[in-house]
């Protein structure tokens, strides 16, 4: 008895922990890499600019400069990509659902096959097809995730995408420009302040993902360091060219 009961504490125990992440949201992608390129581009945009030893006033302006056209780039972009996809998607749908219009019994008999070979005994396979294929449009449903690998319920949203991409964009990038809009006069400030958004970034996408919170954070740390180091001496390598 006690047996029992232990292994009823433990399934119950499975039951309530056994949890996973959303891996299927149309915001996180767009979000998260909106806010890493945000802060990475608008960093390496700024210290490239900065390397020329130009004027306050221009390096601001830069900033501001690449916030507004890299926000509504990435906007575009993604709602251009994600819109694609959904269409891509919606017609193959199309044809999955005039197939089981058109020919409902071979659709059926193609499910059954599908279960047979997923190890479903081939009588009990087709008595499920059959019960399933009942509803077209559960049909429709069963036959996309089956076919296709889509959830034709759960499709992402080119406006959700969009407006993620924005926002991230224009926040990361924000964050060199900030010291400056606040009274700065020197780069390293806005420096100081890109590279801890990046770490605090790249823990955050920890959260999300099997890495660990510093992994992440000094991963996209070193990253964005790197590309601000190196168009810093091009800008600086190309200014004293021109100058």
């Amino acid at each position: 008895m006690a047996i029992i009961d232990t292994e009823a504490t433990l399934h119950e125990a499975h039951r309530d922990n056994h949890t996973h992440r959303d891996v299927n949201g149309g915001w996180l992608r767009p979000a998260v890499f909106g806010a890493m390129d945000g802060l990475v581009s608008n960093l390496a945009l700024m210290t490239g600019v900065a390397g020329g030893a130009v004027a306050q006033q221009t390096l601001v302006l830069t900033g501001l400069a690449g916030l507004a056209a890299g926000a509504f780039s990435m906007a575009a972009g993604e709602y251009t990509s994600v819109a694609s996809q959904r269409e891509l998607v919606e017609a193959e749908l199309d044809v999955e659902r005039r197939e089981l219009r058109k020919h409902p019994q071979d659709e059926e008999d193609e499910l059954a096959a599908l279960y047979v070979a997923r190890g479903v005994e081939p009588e009990l396979a087709r008595e499920v097809a059959r019960q399933l294929s009942k509803d077209p449009e559960q049909a429709l449903e069963i036959h996309a995730r089956e076919e296709l690998g889509i959830d034709p319920s759960d499709l992402p949203s080119p406006l959700v995408a969009a407006v993620s991409s924005f926002g991230s964009f224009a926040l990361g990038a924000l964050l060199p420009v900030l010291p400056y809009l606040l009274g700065a006069s020197v780069l390293w400030p806005a420096v100081l302040l890109a590279l801890v958004g990046l770490f605090a970034c790249g823990a955050v996408v920890a959260r999300v993902t099997a890495r660990t919170w510093w992994f992440s954070g000094l991963r996209q740390l070193a990253l964005g360091g790197a590309a601000a180091g190196v168009t810093y001496a091009l800008g600086a390598l190309f200014g004293t060219a021109v100058g």
